[in-house]
């Protein structure tokens, strides 16, 4: 077992990771920014390291500064999280050959899986299925308009490297296509450094699921069922669960044969999650593997009974899978909410402020991973989740009533957030019919607006600005310097 892991990451995943290593008894080390100077993840760890600015460059992706931060405490392992430097292959590497673990797959497979156009040919060769694209290195343009012909419209504009919505395009016609290209190029290109895109026929309104897998040195490569991530904004998840209302156990051992496939393909170690997308009648094609672990693992974890970062690193010391598919049993069910400092009734624009009030949901089968606290400065420079909200129950609509309450319970004032929304998409009839796809948001909630704050919350709101000592009042600064945490109570009461 390893002794000191540096974890390459901040917020409430770098907290989840710190508490894996106390369970195993290995020390942890944290990094931090100058802006995450007073963060949760620096105070729980043993020891911290300042990266250096807020600005990311100059922190928590600069590989060098990691590095060394690692090499200075000692460690002989490193985990890198989700985001940031997490699925850098050149980064493993650099970390590997230094005489440090990297705590998830090779390089190799990182390399293979980590850009989409080598990951959908890996797919192939798996015999998974795929969705209609085109994707050849080097084509003109004109074989682009030609190839989205041949496929049909509406079409996908993808960039081959990095996710979250990031250089992609929906084009409904040929008039269309040149300037998705072009736009979806230059936004590729700044946001992964690499402008490569490929087509993909446009599948309206599908369902998103993926499957959680777990190989280990030996060749022991199983998964653990699938997580339906289709309430979505922005191409981005906001509620994720797992069992899905779409898969049955018939399915569930296809999607679950076809993901073990494609890992086996490139022989994955570790924890990784492979990704499709269902159309309504059912079919289901391979969208792309995510070489590392997911934002919303722990509704796998409740479910299935396993920590999957624990695994991660037992796995990464050479342990085998003392397990076998046949003796992996789920039960129950689990939802996931995310909360983000964001306005959802603005277009999910993301929110800046502090925490001045802070009520955390409990009770049996409820889970916070969070990086909150009271009077955390929440600024710009990073991604707007503050928490995960999870909640597991014997079944689905139980699960669903559980997270009501926990959503209900939960009070986070001075900053703008989507609990608001949460708490509506989690009531909303469509969604206790399991009636969830992509375009699940845009459809009922395209006219949403903020909640009114009750008199609970009103006071609540009182007590906090005048406990600050200073003149909060609306439409001012705090003496922060922030904009007035309570000139809007939008989207923090779920009343």
């Amino acid at each position: 077992m390893f002794k000191k892991i540096l974890i390459a990451n901040r917020s409430e995943v770098a907290v989840r990771i710190i508490r894996a290593c106390r369970e195993l008894g290995i020390a942890s080390v944290a990094v931090y920014s100058e802006a995450d100077a007073d963060a949760v993840h620096v105070t729980l760890a043993d020891e911290a390291v300042c990266l250096g600015p807020a600005e990311a460059s100059q922190s928590y992706l600069d590989q060098q500064k990691v590095l060394q931060a690692a090499r200075d405490t000692g460690c002989d392992a490193l985990h890198p999280g989700y985001g940031f430097l997490a699925e850098n292959a050149g980064f493993a590497r650099l970390v590997t050959e230094s005489g440090i673990h990297f705590i998830g797959p090779t390089p190799e497979s990182m390399d293979r899986m980590g850009a989409k156009i080598p990951a959908r040919e890996t797919a192939l060769l798996a015999t998974a299925p795929v969705v209609p694209g085109f994707d050849r290195e080097g084509a003109t343009d004109d074989e682009y308009i030609a190839a989205a012909a041949q496929i049909g419209y509406p079409v996908m504009v993808k960039a081959s490297m990095g996710g979250g919505g990031k250089g992609m395009r929906i084009v409904d016609s040929e008039a269309e296509l040149q300037s998705a290209l072009d736009g979806a190029r230059r936004e590729a290109a700044k946001a992964f450094g690499d402008p490569t895109v490929f087509l993909e026929k446009y599948i309206q309104n599908p369902r998103h699921i993926e499957i959680q897998v777990l190989a280990d040195r030996a060749g022991n490569t199983l998964h653990l069922g699938e997580r339906e991530c289709s309430v979505q904004r922005r191409h981005q998840k906001i509620v994720e669960e797992t069992p899905s209302t779409a898969v049955d156990n018939e399915l569930r051992a296809k999607m679950g044969a076809d993901a073990v496939a494609i890992a086996r393909a490139v022989g994955y170690e570790g924890a990784g999650t492979v990704e499709f997308i269902m159309d309504p009648a059912g079919g289901y094609y391979f969208l792309e593997m995510n070489t590392r672990l997911q934002v919303e693992h722990p509704v796998t974890e409740f479910v299935y009974g396993l920590d999957i970062v624990q695994w991660q690193i037992r796995i990464a010391t050479g342990e085998a899978l003392p397990f076998s598919q046949e003796q992996i049993t789920p039960r129950g069910h689990s939802i996931e909410c995310r909360i983000c400092a964001e306005d959802a009734a603005s277009g999910f624009l993301p929110q800046v402020g502090s925490v001045q009030v802070l009520r955390e949901p409990q009770g049996p089968g409820v889970r916070l991973d969070s990086m909150l606290k009271d009077g955390l400065a929440i600024g710009a420079d990073y991604d707007p989740m503050l928490a995960k909200l999870i909640v597991h129950a014997e079944d689905r609509e139980a699960a669903i009533r559980r997270m009501q309450q926990a959503l209900s319970d939960m009070c986070l004032l001075g900053v703008t957030s989507n609990l608001g929304i949460l708490a509506e998409i989690i009531a909303h009839p469509a969604f206790a019919g399991g009636e969830t796809d992509t375009g699940f948001i845009a459809r009922h909630f395209s006219g949403y607006k903020d909640p009114e704050p009750g008199l609970p919350e009103r006071i609540a709101a009182a007590l906090a600005a005048s406990m600050k000592g200073s003149a909060v009042q609306r439409g001012t600064t705090n003496d922060s310097g922030h904009a007035d945490p309570f000139r809007s109570y939008g989207n923090w009461s779920n009343a």
